[in-house]
């Protein structure tokens, strides 16, 4: 399924798809100047319901003020607003909803962020599960990737800035193209942090084990799993994670936004587990589906309704 919808909200107005351009010479486009949130709308019993949207857009704006935007036109309240609006007017029941941040210069190319200005745009689109809709029960076969994650004095890994994600585009596709399904990145000092796109968790002995947060994204779906696994009972670490742990793991499962929950069974062409879908995993996995899908005591508090 192609990136397709009727109207992208740009800079406080609906416009047409075809329409909703940038400009060539924007420091965006050449320098990587923005900042974007991937936040999802499911479809309830309730109608379409956005998973988190107010966390989602405080990160966005905390992406633009780490990365230097002085100045923003719209609040994250603003913009949690727009994305709804953005959903009704193209008449989606569930989609993947892309906020854009991103820095313009109307009168060079420089380097520098206060010559510009901020501009915002909102896209909707039909999407499905980013590693495939079978991976959320067969898993996926991931490597150890031989690029490293971003130092978090280089690149300020607790923001997602678009600059940021060459990094991840050459570990997923260096895996891809070695046969694997998706990369798992180390930190500068050699000990994990996540994949190029997902959270990643380790299951061992009973205890779910996730990496600290000093060089990672803070993921949204993380933070969810985290009180998730603990409302079932588990005990949850947060702490330093080797490569060689991994291997030797009962499960190890990852999470995002743009992939959920998914079990990964092969790391480095070792089997993780019996190579399947263990309890653990699966049982977090359903009380996350149980609260995208309105059924969960907690989807009150993480549902947002487009309707209402």
């Amino acid at each position: 399924m192609g990136i397709e919808s009727k109207y992208i909200w740009m800079d406080g107005k609906l416009v047409e798809s075809e329409n909703a351009t940038v400009p060539f010479l924007s420091t965006a486009l050449h320098y990587g100047l923005g900042v974007f949130e991937g936040i999802r709308c499911y479809n309830t019993n309730r109608g379409p319901a956005v998973f988190r949207l107010k966390e989602h857009m405080d990160r966005l704006v905390n992406s633009a003020k780490i990365l230097g935007f002085n100045s923003l036109p719209y609040t994250s309240a603003e913009l949690a607003e727009a994305a709804k609006e953005t959903i009704r007017a193209n008449g989606f029941k569930a989609c993947y909803i892309r906020p854009l941040i991103y820095h313009h210069n109307r009168s060079s190319l420089g380097l520098n962020l206060d010559g510009g200005e901020a501009r915002v745009g909102i896209a909707v689109w039909e999407w499905g599960r980013y590693l495939g809709d079978e991976s959320i029960e067969k898993g996926v076969r991931a490597n150890v990737s031989s690029f490293t994650r971003h130092h978090p004095n280089i690149a300020m890994t607790k923001a997602k800035i678009t600059g940021n994600y060459a990094n991840s585009v050459l570990a997923k596709t260096e895996s891809v193209r070695l046969g694997f399904d998706e990369a798992i990145m180390l930190d500068p000092q050699g000990y994990v942090a996540e994949c190029s796109g997902e959270n990643i968790f380790v299951v061992r002995h009973g205890i779910i084990y996730t990496t600290q947060t000093a060089v990672i994204l803070e993921g949204i779906t993380r933070d969810a799993l985290i009180s998730l696994a603990k409302d079932l009972g588990y005990t949850v670490v947060e702490q330093l994670i080797s490569r060689d742990q991994l291997y030797i793991a009962d499960e190890v499962f990852v999470c995002g936004t743009a992939a959920e929950v998914v079990p990964v069974t092969e790391i480095d062409f070792r089997q993780i587990g019996d190579g399947v879908m263990e309890p653990v995993t699966r049982q977090i996995q359903q009380a996350f589906m149980a609260v995208i899908s309105g059924s969960h005591p907690r989807s009150a508090e993480w549902l947002e309704y487009v309707n209402n």
